[in-house]
């Protein structure tokens, strides 16, 4: 029977992967790079299988079989994690660390007013954020480095559990001399003949306004932003107009500009901020518990 592989070698062999740097690997490990090393040259005689392709002397390079064993031992590493936490919900549900992920145009606007409301709800919950784009989200929390997320649907998010917790209505935004600035509600088909500014290519939102409000190259402003903050900053200069969320503007995100809000007219004039979570996890009673909160902390 062939040994089974320990965490340990499961979480050096991970570490490789991700880093593509033995030393690198080593430290993320807190271990020696010799120990480390050694730690992969056993599980590949455990294996009988050629796990790195030691031809390629100037960098680390993964066989075939190399790459598939990583993806497993990702698995059974979160396998692992959700015994733990399984354990760890039954003790004392909504206790200990909980890693949250967020795209960058819900987090800046919702946690301010999310974070005093989970502080009194849950005093012993240890929360850890990390912000990012939904793909990069998505893969963390495949690996199991992120425990739940908030993003924004639609999105490619097949795979996870989710859960829809507030619909994030656009608004239009506008320089404040543009002739559309007289209607007090503008229908989707007024924006066709104008120059539409996005966040750069990765962001839901970009995907999600285009798919409002049609995804016509010809009229997309030659340059993209990168944060809501800017695009914001590029409408009140003339630049072109855009879609705007609600729970951004709510968090004031165009005070002091020159731009100007007109409620959008037309279906599918929304977002839906939803949860997203890995199926089956212990935990899941705990993320729905969350649910409130936020539907609350986003007005």
């Amino acid at each position: 029977m062939t040994p089974l592989p320990t965490p340990q070698q499961l979480r050096y062999l991970v570490a490789l992967a991700e880093t593509g740097h033995f030393g690198r690997a080593a430290s993320a490990c807190a271990v020696s790079q010799s120990t480390l090393s050694a730690g992969i040259l056993v599980l590949e005689r455990q294996l009988n299988a050629q796990i790195l392709d030691r031809t390629a002397a100037k960098h680390v390079a993964f066989t075939t079989l190399g790459h598939e064993l990583v993806a497993k031992a990702r698995q059974a590493l979160a396998a692992l994690r959700a015994m733990a936490e399984a354990a760890d919900a039954a003790r004392a549900p909504m206790t200990g660390p909980l890693r949250l992920g967020m795209i960058p145009t819900i987090g800046p606007f919702l946690l301010p007013r999310l974070m005093p409301s989970l502080r009194a709800s849950y005093p012993a919950l240890k929360l850890f954020l990390r912000e990012d784009q939904t793909e990069r989200l998505l893969e963390q929390l495949e690996a199991g480095e992120l425990d739940v997320l908030l993003l924004a649907e639609p999105c490619a998010c097949a795979g996870t559990q989710t859960l829809a917790v507030k619909r994030d209505e656009f608004l239009v935004a506008l320089p404040h001399d543009h002739p559309l600035v007289a209607r007090e509600h503008i229908a989707i088909s007024a924006l066709t003949a104008e120059r539409l500014l996005l966040l750069e290519d990765g962001h839901c939102l970009r995907e999600q306004v285009l798919s409002v409000c049609g995804s016509n190259p010809a009229r997309v402003g030659e340059f993209a932003a990168t944060s809501l903050h800017t695009l914001i900053q590029m409408v009140a200069g003339g630049l072109g107009v855009t879609l705007v969320p609600r729970l951004a503007v709510n968090a004031g995100i165009t005070e002091g500009t020159d731009v100007v809000l007109r409620q959008l007219e037309g279906a599918g004039g929304w977002r839906t901020l939803a949860l997203a979570w890995r199926p089956g996890s212990p935990r899941a009673a705990e993320y729905r518990a969350l649910a409130p909160l936020i539907t609350a902390a986003a007005g």
